[in-house]
């Protein structure tokens, strides 16, 4: 089964973790790696492509859409990479490099910002900039947005409202946990529709994969307004969601959980899995930010000298794509033909 594999594209001294101790305004104060370790992540996927023993097999989502894809899936990983809007200004040839291998660029907004902090202008200021500036230097539109720190929380949901209004297909912004700072526990675990109606209330509904249909007789029209919704993986147990889909769960659980519990989505479940890290999560070497919590430490430092080793041993032990490929298989599948969907 193809999931969707996806990388955050901003530096160490950018994340939220670190943001009670350094201010936007001195982020050109610190080095910057992003470059290197980007580059090493390219390398990462197209040894990866070269080296994958996978075979092509049954898919409960989409049998068409993994044969139609296999020819490229041999020759390279194919991944999302959302890209910070600080990040593609300073770094256009980064960008094009990345948009030249056949990646999917979407955006994470400019600043960083958490949107629960900012007004609705001044995250529409936020995405449009970086938005345009991704579009100028690889001359293709941008569809997919992820929020900084999967900051689309209960309180920020009109966020959904701006990205429609600016041109985006799909978010991948929603946490479906329990967090300190982010998350919606309740929402559904796989990719669903957002829709707004004429009060502009956001409202969920989850896609049936095997029905081809709409649960909870959701009717979505061409004059509706809609976002569809690839939320961060999670599997159940107890009763709760438990996060296992990258960063800093992916470097603290053993492998083999995080092995078991992917293949659980795709092969139980029958569901693609959507996974993301950090560039900065490969970097050992990265200068340590002294100033901030035990806690923060932990979650940005804790087994950094794994993630490597293990992303290798992931993207040999599964299929991956890009996040707009599985919104294109969702339309092949007649599951969003009244949406008009055009990518």
């Amino acid at each position: 089964m193809l999931n969707a594999l996806t990388l955050d594209i901003e530096d160490y001294f950018q994340v939220h973790a670190f943001s009670n101790v350094i201010r936007y305004e001195d982020w050109n104060n610190y080095e910057c790696r992003i470059e290197q370790n980007t580059d090493r992540l390219l390398e990462i996927l197209k040894e990866a492509g070269q080296n994958s023993k996978l075979k092509p097999q049954n898919s409960k989502l989409d049998h068409s859409i993994t044969h139609s894809l296999n020819n490229s899936f041999t020759q390279k990983v194919l991944a999302t990479f959302f890209i910070l809007g600080w990040i593609a200004e300073r770094y256009p040839d980064l960008v094009r490099r990345i948009h030249k291998e056949g990646h999917e660029i979407a955006c994470h907004g400019y600043a960083h910002k958490l949107i629960y902090n900012q007004s609705k202008e001044e995250f529409r200021s936020d995405i449009k900039k970086a938005k345009a500036i991704l579009e100028d230097i690889t001359g293709d539109g941008v569809v997919g947005y992820r929020a900084p720190s999967y900051s689309i929380i209960d309180k920020s949901k009109w966020a959904f409202e701006v990205l429609v209004e600016e041109g985006f297909k799909y978010d991948s912004s929603i946490f479906p946990i329990r967090h300190d700072y982010y998350g919606i526990p309740n929402a559904p675990r796989f990719p669903f529709i957002v829709s707004l109606n004429k009060t502009q209330n956001v409202e969920f509904s989850g896609l049936s994969y095997e029905l081809k249909t709409f649960q909870n007789s959701t009717l979505i029209t061409h004059n509706s307004k809609f976002i569809i919704e690839f939320p961060l993986s999670t599997i159940q147990l107890l009763g709760m969601n438990i996060p296992i889909s990258g960063g800093g769960y992916f470097r603290l659980f053993p492998y083999f959980i995080i092995k078991r519990g992917l293949k659980k989505i795709n092969e139980i479940e029958g569901k693609p899995f959507i996974f993301y890290v950090h560039p900065w999560e490969l970097d050992i070497d990265q200068p340590r930010i002294k100033t901030t919590s035990v806690l923060s430490k932990f979650r940005h430092y804790v087994n950094l000298d794994r993630t490597e080793s293990r992303l290798k041993r992931l993207l040999m032990d599964f299929r991956f794509t890009t996040v707009k490929e599985l919104l294109e298989a969702l339309k092949t599948k007649n599951l969003l033909t009244t949406m008009c969907i055009d990518t």
